[in-house]
């Protein structure tokens, strides 16, 4: 099989099935053979469900043949983030309590993108419940970043974007809370977009009316996030912040001409710890776009103390999903887990009214400035991908992290304003890896912010310095024992149990 096939983005690979150019079943069998040869190098893949995903393809040639009308992602196979219930198929949370479970239906999203004719391939690997971004569990060990497997890929949605990068899957599902999307999106060198909240339904949210947790598409390109994110849309009576949204608003993309936007830029949101190396990166990607704009100012946000607004929020939202656990099976939890729901306890009423009421005046900052700027721009992270070893970045330019997602303040800032907001990969930073630039636009200008993201990365692909940079695969030749070296084995059992039909790549 030809390489050159894989590396084709999900839009042309889609073209290509529609057209008979290309069978669902040739690039099915492409994607298991690049799974099972580069899988070892940065476990980036869970569960496997190869041999229905086969016939799920053979189904759709089959369709392709016979004229039948196709859905948008007809024939492309799909990676779904293990925190996401998938019919059938091992779904771990990568936590050792589920490492058995395999669910008798489909979460909302996953039935929605199978509807739209993708074909469910694997399970992506997560950190313990995701809960943190740096992708390492207990059932599954650890995913190594595609550029160099001994530093992390990111998280919650690592296994995603890690196997987006190596070309495994044309296009694979993230969530977000505090910055789940964009971080492995960013650390990766792919393109992740975390949505305005109820555009694509989350049945699965403990807190059905919380806006701080959604779903979103990652792929290689804007075009393939928007092709999903079209796939995605729509109101599910189970989550009561959804609503009837028309795909049609996001695929086809329509141009939109850069010297009419007004962009508003920003280091540090005035509050966050970010590296010297990532201001110096993001300064020369932010001259590197001026000329294209109508204007290009920095922009103070005031945002107050978010950092602690989000501390209770987040927690609030841990203990409502996790409270009864760690009563119960304390043991089962991952450190971080723990921390959020151990933050809780010292947390009051007052604590929680205040942080809503600060979170509303967050959301009405951004909404100010959106009246001078049409996107804000800023770093996606604060540092060069770390060893994945480490637990998280305990320091940032000299200064202690506060907890073990302090140092995603530069995307959890943008989660409670809820501004869509996505991180597309330009170039490398000083280190060789990739470097993510985090792009927020208007609340519930998500279609208006894919146009704007496209005609950048379209600009950027035309230079040496911006355009999204491909890890090595030669690399990747060889197995990585040490990513497995953290997997716990209960008495009588070798590894996660895949169940029948399923295999533990």
């Amino acid at each position: 099989m030809d390489d050159s096939l894989l590396e084709q983005s999900a839009v042309a690979l889609r073209r290509l099935i529609g057209s008979r150019r290309l069978s669902p079943v040739e690039l099915m069998q492409a994607c298991i053979a690049r799974i099972e040869r580069l899988n070892p190098a940065i476990n980036a893949i869970a569960a496997t469900d190869f041999e229905r995903a086969l016939d799920a393809a053979r189904r759709a040639e089959a369709q392709v043949m016979h004229g039948e009308s196709l859905g948008l992602l007809h024939g492309l196979p799909l990676g779904v983030k293990d925190l996401q219930d998938t019919a059938g198929l091992l779904t771990t949370y990568g936590n050792v309590r589920l490492r058995a479970n395999v669910p008798k239906a489909d979460n909302g999203l996953v039935a929605r993108l199978r509807a739209a004719g993708a074909i469910v391939t694997a399970k992506t690997n997560v950190p313990d419940m995701g809960a943190g971004a740096n992708t390492r569990n207990n059932v599954w060990g650890a995913t190594g970043n595609p550029f160099d497997t001994t530093r992390n890929a990111g998280g919650s949605s690592g296994g995603s974007a890690a196997a987006l990068a190596v070309d495994m899957l044309p296009i694979a599902t993230g969530s977000d809370t505090g910055g789940s999307l964009r971080i492995p999106a960013a650390l990766c060198g792919v393109v992740g977009l975390r949505p305005s909240p109820g555009l694509v339904a989350n049945d699965a949210r403990p807190l059905g009316w919380s806006a701080i947790s959604v779903l979103g598409p990652m792929g290689r390109t804007v075009d393939d996030v928007a092709l999903q994110l079209a796939a995605s849309v729509g109101h599910d009576p189970r989550d009561p912040l959804s609503y009837p949204v028309d795909g049609g608003a996001f695929w086809p993309l329509p141009g939109i001409d850069l010297s009419t936007v007004r962009v508003g830029y920003t280091e540090d949101f005035g509050l966050c710890i970010v590296d010297p190396e990532i201001r110096r990166v993001f300064r020369h990607r932010v001259e590197m776009l001026r000329p294209l704009l109508a204007s290009c100012e920095p922009v103070d946000l005031g945002l107050g103390d978010a950092d602690r607004a989000f501390d209770v929020l987040r927690a609030e939202a841990f203990v409502a999903a996790f409270a009864d656990t760690y009563r119960d099976a304390p043991e089962t939890l991952g450190p971080n887990v723990r921390a959020n729901v151990e933050m809780a306890a010292a947390i009051t009423l007052a604590d929680r009214a205040w942080a809503h009421l600060e979170q509303t005046r967050v959301a009405r900052r951004f909404a100010q400035a959106f009246e001078r700027f049409d996107l804000i721009i800023a770093p996606t992270t604060p540092v060069t991908p770390f060893p994945w070893t480490e637990l998280y970045a305990q320091q940032i330019d000299g200064q202690a992290m506060r907890n073990y997602y302090h140092w995603l303040a530069l995307t959890y800032v943008v989660t409670l304003a809820t501004n869509p907001a996505l991180s597309l990969p330009c170039g490398s930073d000083e280190h060789g890896m990739p470097f993510g630039l985090q792009m927020i636009g208007r609340l519930r200008g998500d279609a208006e912010l894919l146009r704007i993201a496209a005609e950048v990365e379209r600009a950027f692909a035309a230079t040496a310095e911006g355009a999204r940079t491909r890890p090595d695969l030669s690399r990747l030749a060889t197995p990585n024992e040490a990513l497995r070296s953290i997997v716990t084995h209960p008495p009588g059992a070798a590894a996660a149990d895949a169940g029948p039909g399923m295999t533990a790549v």
